[in-house]
């Protein structure tokens, strides 16, 4: 079957952002914000003896935060895949104001939850409409705690769109009038983006003309460090402005409370993850011998590989990769593999290599019609299927939930990387079992390290990093200088002295320090990556895996994590055992790799 590798997203609204639908759409969302405002002020507990109104009010905060997540992924949608026109941008800013504005009613209505009484509150999450959303009632009514009076968190929002928010998209603005010459290996010179850039330094197959690539990509992002250093200190000094206003003890205490663990569970698996670092040295080693190269750069960790034994790389098309993820979800599910057949068939994937598009990919949702989008760039190299599969993933978690109340659908960012990454394990390893020879096994046992090396080394680099600059942050301005020093020593760190070309402008290039709605973004991902690595083993011996599966996803809103660690494997996620089974794996595969890989060192 032949699958576009265009998506569609134009159509959820016909005539686009200036269509008539689009349009009323705003208008109810800002019909429906005034409505709960004047509902809310006007909310006599004596009045309704039943809840019956604090039952609607909790269906209209819900179809609201629909409402505003649909437009949004929307509008970042189209603005990822023509990341350069302007038209986009002024929507943009309309959707962050309609969001700041449904914040002063939804700060209201989490205040309304915390003036009942215990028994009261008790009574209101017990009937049948709100038990499937107490946990999240129960949280809100909790963080009603941390807000200062109504007319403050009205300005602090309203000051987040030319503060937080303005300064995450002024970085987007920066990254996409960045571009940079580009040398083959045939000597052609051609201009490439900073998203083309990034798309080839995880491919590009020649070493030299991927060392100059990064010389050029580092001095790129180099030349806007002045820029980018403004951009990431005001953003960083507006989320701890606003974090001291909300009564956070530390930088660190917002992100573990938004993905709903502890600073046990985080240290015990960063510990883990550290004592564990050591066993990518004879990877690293045996791979610079494969490649041919001098030790182990930046721009190496994740290169394929090109020339063992006999092994000639192919090219794999958009069609057969579909196939091959359809057909291999099928071997742990077949609810995996029908959704990824609609996903594919639908047109929810865009997916097209060309200019113009922004780099990296996502996978968002759109509650209003229970739907999902995914954002990439298809190369047609052999990670890419993992990729996919990543993306389908989520989506697929998020499919599972539409029967749900929207909050039960409000998972956090670091058991949502869990169904994404086990979705990913499955196609790694379905490329290393197809294997015809050991050259073709030891260069998709490679290309399976992928996953690992980022989780253990290049993510961790990004904490440290992060972690050291949020502390030098509260003391003041950190300037360019600075931050390429704390980039290069998170480096050393992390990678344990691997490398020997560092790339010391990561903070400058890399997005995800940037984005405005999760702070400490990074961290979530290796958690996704080691508690997926326990269920993927788990999963094969379990007789219904699929329903145990399906049943530990739809809890995933609905408990903290160590909560749903125990309810559904039996695991303390506190504790180092859990973690060190998923380091295990990682060893496991590294041992493999380079039994099998002896045979073609010279």
């Amino acid at each position: 079957m032949t699958y576009s590798e265009n998506w569609n997203l134009i159509d959820l609204y016909p005539g686009g952002v200036e269509g008539d639908a689009f349009t009323e759409k705003l208008a109810t969302i800002q019909h429906q914000t005034d409505s709960l405002k004047q509902r809310i002020a006007n909310y006599q507990a004596d009045a309704d003896p039943d809840f019956s109104e604090v039952v609607a009010l909790t269906q209209l905060v819900q179809d609201l935060e629909s409402g505003l997540k649909t437009v949004g992924t929307y509008i970042n949608g189209l603005i990822s895949a023509d990341y350069t026109n302007p038209t986009y941008r002024s929507v943009d800013n309309r959707i962050q104001s309609l969001s700041a504005g449904f914040n002063q009613p939804f700060n209201a209505y989490k205040l309304l939850l915390a003036h009942f009484d215990a028994a009261s509150f008790e009574k209101i999450v017990a009937l049948p409409e709100l038990a499937p959303v107490a946990f999240t009632l129960k949280e809100l009514r909790h963080s009603a705690q941390r807000l200062g009076r109504p007319e403050t968190e009205a300005l602090l929002d309203q000051l987040k769109l030319d503060g937080l928010t303005a300064w995450s998209s002024h970085y987007d603005v920066v990254a996409a009038t960045l571009d940079m010459p580009f040398t083959d290996e045939n000597g052609e010179t051609k201009t490439i983006s900073a998203g083309q850039a990034l798309n080839m330094l995880d491919g590009y197959p020649d070493n030299d003309a991927r060392s100059k690539l990064m010389d050029g990509y580092e001095d790129m992002w180099g030349q806007a460090e002045t820029i980018t250093a403004d951009t990431l200190n005001h953003l960083a000094g507006a989320r701890l402005t606003e974090q001291k206003s909300h009564n956070y003890e530390n930088y660190l205490e917002e992100p573990l409370e938004m993905n709903r663990m502890s600073k046990a569970t985080l240290d015990a698996m960063w510990q883990v993850v550290d004592q564990n670092k050591g066993m990518f040295k004879a990877y690293f080693d045996r791979k610079a011998a494969l490649l041919g190269t001098d030790g182990i750069g930046w721009q190496d960790q994740v290169a394929p590989l090109t020339h063992v034994g006999d092994y000639k790389p192919e090219t794999h098309s958009y069609d057969d990769v579909a196939q091959f993820i359809i057909q291999n979800f099928g071997k742990y599910s077949s609810k995996m593999a029908d959704f990824a057949q609609q996903a594919f068939e639908n047109q929810w994937i865009e997916a097209e290599d060309r200019p113009g598009k922004q780099p990296g990919g996502w996978m968002d949702t759109l509650p209003d019609i229970h739907e999902s989008r995914i954002f990439l760039t298809f190369t047609g190299s052999v990670n890419d299927a993992s990729t996919i599969a990543h993306e389908l993933g989520h989506a697929f978690h998020s499919s599972l939930l539409t029967d749900l109340p929207l909050w039960r659908d409000d998972y956090a960012m670091n058991v949502a990387e869990t169904a994404s990454t086990f979705a990913e394990l499955l196609i790694a390893d379905a490329n290393v079992q197809q294997a015809q020879t050991d050259a073709e096994k030891v260069v998709l046992l490679d290309a399976k390290m992928t996953n690992p090396i980022a989780m253990f080394l290049n993510i961790r680099t990004r904490f440290l990093f992060e972690n050291k600059f949020y502390q030098e942050r509260e003391q003041g301005y950190v300037p360019a200088e600075r931050l390429n020093t704390l980039m290069d020593e998170a480096q050393s760190e992390a990678f344990d002295g691997i490398l020997n070309k560092r790339h010391p402008h990561f903070w400058s290039s890399k997005l995800h320090f940037y984005i405005d709605g999760v702070p400490f973004y990074n961290f979530p991902y290796t958690f996704g990556y080691l508690f997926s690595s326990g269920i993927y083993a788990w999963a094969k011996t379990q007789d219904n895996f699929e329903e145990a599966y399906i049943s530990l996803l739809r809890d995933t809103a609905n408990m903290t994590t160590e909560e749903l660690a125990q309810k559904h494997l039996g695991v303390d996620l506190t504790k180092p055992d859990f973690w060190q089974a998923g380091a295990d794996l990682v060893q496991a595969d590294i041992d493999e790799f380079l039994e099998l890989s002896e045979q073609f060192v010279k």
